[in-house]
């Protein structure tokens, strides 16, 4: 009868250490974070339809660099800085003032606002019933 010889399990291509050095997060795409998702401005209460337009998008923004993502155009792909003093709810503790709060159009017209670090953007308000901020 054979015995198993101890060898170290095979990881996936996926799921290895990366190795590389630390890039410019400007030339990689955004990784997206729900961590501090606020409620009543949640995917949950936006329909399937909306969620559907959300996930569409998000895949959409994650096939361009930060560097491209800034400079295209804020109701396509683009995005814009909204004013802290703009805003109808208040910004989590999470956030300290030197944060700038950016948003990315998510269902059509409505943004998603949120703040980036490094390469990560979190997603605080998705404004599905544009009651955030004044959007004029």
């Amino acid at each position: 009868m054979g015995r198993l010889r101890d060898r170290a399990p095979k990881q996936s291509q996926m799921l290895k250490e990366r190795t590389e050095q630390v890039d410019n997060p400007d030339l990689k795409p955004p990784i997206f974070s729900f961590e501090y998702l606020q409620q009543g401005y949640c995917v949950s209460d936006c329909s399937a339809e909306e969620r559907g337009g959300v996930l569409g998008k998000l895949r959409s923004l994650s096939q361009l660099t930060w560097q491209q993502l800034r400079q295209a155009p804020r109701h396509g792909l683009g995005y814009e800085i909204i004013a802290r003093t703009s805003l109808k709810a208040p910004v989590p503790a999470v956030v300290t003032e030197d944060v700038h709060l950016i948003a990315f159009r998510a269902i059509g017209k409505a943004p998603m606002v949120g703040f980036r670090f490094g390469r990560i953007f979190h997603v605080l308000w998705v404004d599905r019933a544009y009651t955030l901020y004044d959007h004029g």
